[in-house]
């Protein structure tokens, strides 16, 4: 970590120690975001519902693998699906999930920020 980076406290820290379902399960949502292509995903979800054809063309991934990826977030819980007629909607599945992607993006802007610039 840069020593010009510092870390803030949390403004909504949690109100209790977790226990180690608590970690267990943060672990695997972390592990989730830390595929390249579903962070891609949810962040294209945080400004809206979209299809897998959509999602596609804003991650600039094949098809399948986007379908892949979408399958396991459905699963974990983090997005939801409904039908348009013979097209699957995706979505976020809640305000927390949009926060946590967005916490992860704005840490990385400023570790960016953080770097010498080379010349």
């Amino acid at each position: 970590m840069s020593a010009r980076m510092h870390l803030s406290p949390a403004h909504h820290a949690h109100p209790r120690t977790p226990g180690e379902e608590q970690f267990a399960l943060a672990a695997e949502l972390l592990a989730l975001l830390g595929d390249r292509t579903r962070l891609t995903l949810l962040h294209a979800l945080v400004s809206g519902e979209a299809d897998v054809s959509t999602l596609t063309e804003r991650c600039d991934a094949a098809r399948p693998a986007v379908s892949q990826h979408l399958a396991r977030l459905r699963l974990a819980g983090l997005v939801n699906t409904r039908k348009d007629g013979r097209r699957v909607i995706y979505s976020l599945s809640d305000g927390h999930l949009r926060r946590l992607v967005d916490e992860a993006l704005s840490v990385a802007d400023h570790r960016l920020g953080d770097r010498p610039v080379h010349d």
